[in-house]
């Protein structure tokens, strides 16, 4: 990233790099600021191989930092600004972070979390008071030498051990990525205005701005917050954006905008969606709705850069439901239990190989063999493959709830209820949401049948431990957990009675 910031810096110096509201930046002052924040980090102590925490609302400082702690070397972890402080304070010791970059409004989490984080040495802002750091930093660029295989970030994402675990990504895995992408999807010169509507904190926001980095197109930052479609579109149709990405939720909010189809949008080349399910009313919509765009289908994880498989072009209406093909540079197989190929048309865990996988989780080499047992990846979705090779996914075979996008992982939420004192034993599953796709809903056994939790209890509990797109949006009481003789829940009976007559409204937030 640094490297190819640095060369546009001299082949395309007066070309638009980002556009962040009225703020619109150039590649050579990119370059410029980016040196700055750099020096300022090394004045701070940050070196190569040193962790750095950023944590802030998408903007232009934000990927600056990110790009300076690449530039001296260092290693960028992303912090989910939704998180708590006790959350945050798990990101910033498991990874070792000497560092924070953080926007004004989650200085006081950060505050919170640094006492139980000693390692951390040194807080700056990228909110009010940017430009002074800035002032303070040498223009004076001396380029260092990473290797490609070096840790450029650890993204954090959860583990059925109810605990996160830090997915390292590679320089080379997100170039590689990056590279891909443009071959697979087909990306040209003429996609020079790009934007993801995922948070920088998120695999989609970092892989969605290298994808735009490799082409020198500019990147539009679209706003963190409440989602607000009617906004988006006119930020769509203003800046004349080419291609585009955004979850499932976000796209059905837009096509549901009074007037859509009477907007500008021919400069739309490119709609992108995944991190959830669509349906395939939705992509049928979608479909109508932009019909000089090309509806592309993205399938993968954070642990894979993530994209690994896409679905593209006409195929799009011919194998609609479809995750597509594996991506140029992403080996694929269909396995059993076992690690043996399982036969066309049958179920089986899809497991990936290449040069986009990551090298492991950080600080966790029982985990990461695991996950790499046999040689391959495990991704944990379980797939058939039809007669033409297309993928479909059926089932995740990990413990795991998508809500708009977002990764909730049972055993986290579980774990942090189990402390509360009404509750005995506690399972989550995921029912039906009307506008997230999925929400979590917690089934307890209460401790005192005569006095079980209430759902505000529930709440006010979790608001101090969970973010709240993992808090549970609804309570079930029970007399008792389903099990198998060996003691383990039965979560398909848990399904199958509360999960697929019931639909929540919407999440909280």
């Amino acid at each position: 990233m640094s490297d190819l910031i640095a060369r546009y810096s001299r082949t395309s110096p007066d070309a638009v790099a980002f556009r962040d509201g009225e703020l619109t930046l150039t590649w050579s002052r990119t370059h410029e600021r980016i040196t700055r924040l750099a020096s300022v980090l090394t004045a701070e102590g940050v070196g190569p191989g040193d962790r750095v925490a950023v944590m802030g609302l998408n903007s232009v400082p934000q990927i600056e930092a990110m790009a300076a702690i690449l530039r001296v070397g260092a290693i960028c972890v992303p912090v989910n600004f939704r998180l708590v402080a006790d959350e945050v304070a798990y990101a910033l010791t498991d990874s070792g972070a000497t560092a924070v970059l953080v926007d004004d409004v989650f200085a006081p989490v950060v505050d919170a979390a640094r006492a139980q984080a000693p390692d951390v040495r040194a807080v700056l802002t990228i909110g009010a008071g940017y430009e002074d750091v800035l002032a303070a930093g040498s223009p004076e660029y001396s380029e260092l030498a990473v290797g490609d295989g070096e840790p450029a970030f650890i993204m954090y994402t959860s583990g059925t051990t109810g605990r996160p675990k830090g997915a390292v990504l590679t320089h080379r895995n997100l170039m590689v990525h990056a590279f891909s992408n443009v071959v697979h999807a087909g990306v040209s010169s003429e996609d020079r205005v790009g934007m993801s509507g995922a948070p920088l904190f998120h695999i989609a926001g970092v892989s969605g701005f290298y994808l735009n980095l490799i082409v020198c197109g500019a990147t539009v930052l679209s706003p963190s917050g409440g989602f607000d479609p009617v906004a988006m579109v006119d930020l769509l149709e203003r800046e004349r954006i080419s291609s585009v990405f955004f979850v499932p939720a976000q796209w059905a909010a837009i096509v549901a905008v009074p007037g859509i189809r009477d907007r500008d949008l021919s400069a739309l080349r490119r709609a992108s969606w995944g991190a959830a399910p669509a349906s395939t009313t939705l992509l049928r919509t979608m479909i109508d709705t932009f019909p000089q765009a090309e509806i592309v289908t993205a399938f993968g994880q954070t642990e894979c850069s993530p994209v690994t498989c896409a679905l593209r072009g006409e195929d799009s209406i011919r194998k609609i439901g479809s995750i597509g093909t594996p991506m140029i540079n992403v080996e694929v197989r269909v396995v059993d239990d076992d690690m043996n190929d399982v036969a066309q048309g049958e179920v089986g865990e899809i497991v990936y190989r290449g040069p986009t996988v990551m090298s492991g989780y950080w600080n966790k080499p029982e985990e990461t063999a695991e996950a790499f047992r046999g040689g391959w990846f495990h991704s944990g979705d379980l797939v058939r493959q039809d007669e033409d090779g297309y993928l479909y996914v059926v089932d995740r075979k990990k413990d795991m709830i998508i809500s708009g996008g977002e990764n909730i992982y049972c055993a986290e939420v579980e774990n942090t209820l189990a402390a509360h004192p009404k509750v005995a034993e506690v399972a989550l599953i995921g029912v039906a949401d009307a506008k997230y796709g999925e929400a979590p809903l917690a089934i307890i056994a209460p401790r005192d049948p005569a006095d079980p939790p209430t759902a505000q209890d529930v709440e006010t509990f979790c608001r101090e431990h969970l973010a709240a797109y993992k808090r549970p949006r609804d309570v079930v009481i029970v007399a008792a957990l389903p099990r198998n003789p060996s003691g383990k829940v039965l979560k398909t009976v848990l399904r199958d009675e509360y999960g697929a007559s019931r639909v929540v409204a919407a999440p909280a937030v």
